[in-house]
């Protein structure tokens, strides 16, 4: 079967279009026929081991351990192990596997998968599981969201937060997304119920106070988010334009939480079947539809992690293998 694969830790330049072996599925895995796969920051922060405590995470000291990289993956299952129950061969799949989603076929645990909803396309289905999961986990989980809440999601144009927009909307919350000029439009269709406009506006000057302020991969200090938020609200960061503003989330947020009103913290992403359900309930209501900027073929994935590494990307950015689709 044809790859992307990652011998060492670089820039998309190192990454090689190879023929494998095809994976064979362990008891409870299942071989899965990938269709389309996305990308995610994820992937080229273990690509370039940026932050160098991906290393430290399992990705390997000296090299990857992993040297396929795409976790968000849908397509059709081809073989099941023994132990699979829930699957079967031409079963319709999406999920979110560890490792080796820039492939023809990977393996993965079928605790990770769930049944690609019947009116959904495959490049559909593969934009969804990290971004969805993140913001799910991020607003229910972290951020304790309830109806009537007023909630700012900064970075509202991106792969997390044109999810986090639609699911803010599906809790009964007042959306408020931040973004550039160019994607004002594009936050507003999804259902925000004001934008701001971040070349033109300071939210964190002067502005309304927020009961609840995701930031996706938030280019401000904690100290300026406290700012706007209400006096018992809460900061929840996805990701982080700095390591220095990660740490700074994860050893001041309990200490601020601790000794004040508001609280705040940075959050991991829990692939787990059970979210992926809901997810998937969401999708068949119409409540979330994922947003797609630009397609690329399997030999494109360097191409297509330049691009979303600019930071530019509205919504998600896919994969397929079904037709040699590009750009649109």
């Amino acid at each position: 079967m044809k790859a992307i694969v990652c011998h060492k830790y670089g820039s998309p330049d190192v990454l090689k279009l190879e023929e494998v072996q095809k994976p064979i599925p362990k008891d409870n895995e299942v071989l899965i026929k990938i269709h389309a796969a996305s990308i995610n920051p994820l992937d080229w922060h273990f690509l370039r081991a940026d932050p160098f405590f991906v290393r430290l995470m399992g990705s390997g000291l000296l090299k990857p351990k992993n040297k396929i990289l795409g976790a968000d993956i849908a397509g059709q299952v081809e073989a099941v192990g023994r132990s699979v129950k829930q699957f079967q061969p031409g079963d319709e799949v999406f999920g979110a596997i560890h490792s080796g989603g820039f492939a023809e076929y990977a393996c993965a645990p079928e605790k990770v998968l769930v049944l690609k909803p019947a009116g959904m396309t495959f490049e559909e289905a593969a934009a969804v599981p990290v971004a969805a999961l993140t913001s799910l986990q991020g607003l229910r989980d972290k951020g304790k969201i309830q109806p009537g809440q007023k909630i700012l999601i900064h970075g509202a144009s991106g792969g997390v937060g044109t999810f986090a927009v639609q699911m803010a909307k599906s809790f009964g919350a007042r959306v408020t997304g931040v973004c550039s000029t160019r994607n004002l439009d594009m936050v507003r269709s999804i259902g925000a119920d004001q934008v701001i406009d971040y070349t033109q506006d300071d939210f964190t000057k002067n502005g309304p106070c927020y009961d609840l302020i995701l930031a996706v991969a938030g280019d401000r200090s904690i100290f300026e988010y406290t700012r706007a938020l209400s006096p018992k609200g809460t900061l929840v960061l996805i990701g982080g334009s700095s390591v220095a503003q990660v740490f700074a989330a994860t050893l001041l947020g309990p200490l601020i939480s601790m000794f004040g009103g508001k609280k705040m913290g940075a959050m991991m992403t829990k692939a787990n079947q059970q979210d992926l359900v809901l997810v998937k309930e969401l999708l068949e209501a119409g409540k979330v539809v994922p947003v797609i900027d630009r397609r690329y073929t399997l030999s494109e994935v360097p191409e297509a992690l330049r691009y979303l590494e600019e930071g530019h990307a509205r919504g998600k950015v896919v994969i397929t293998l079904e037709a040699n689709k590009k750009h649109n």
